[in-house]
């Protein structure tokens, strides 16, 4: 696996772990690198002045850092798709199938009250 690809693909496995630290820390690391050449050339050319201000330098990291947000928080919020089943949890038994939903969904319909909470009768 190339590294760009193992830099930005989410690991499913849940927490923080010591790869999606390392992970992490090198993202910023890139971040900050790049946020400082930037700011260096930037510096160079006649907008100097500007970024000195607070609002130049509020609009610098603001355009820096909307977009790659999405790059620093890749393993953050992890997409549906990449994550583990929980061990236990239906999804991860097979869960119901298709025909088993379609039936507990039409079982009821027309009706308006709700189905019975408890299951029997009293």
């Amino acid at each position: 696996m190339n590294f760009w690809r193992w830099l930005t693909t989410p690991d499913p496995h849940p927490g923080f772990t010591r790869s999606k630290l390392l992970r992490l820390a090198l993202r910023l690391f890139l971040f900050v690198l790049v946020a400082t050449l930037l700011s260096s050339l930037l510096s160079l050319t006649p907008l100097s002045p500007y970024l000195n201000t607070w609002w130049g330098s509020l609009l610098f990291v603001l355009l820096l850092y909307i977009p790659a947000a999405r790059f620093l928080n890749v393993d953050t919020f992890v997409p549906g798709r990449f994550q583990r089943p929980a061990p236990g949890s239906n999804a991860a038994q097979g869960g119901m199938s298709t025909l088993d939903k379609r039936r507990e969904k039409n079982r009821y319909a027309g009706v308006r009250k709700p189905p019975p909470r408890t299951g029997g009768r009293r």
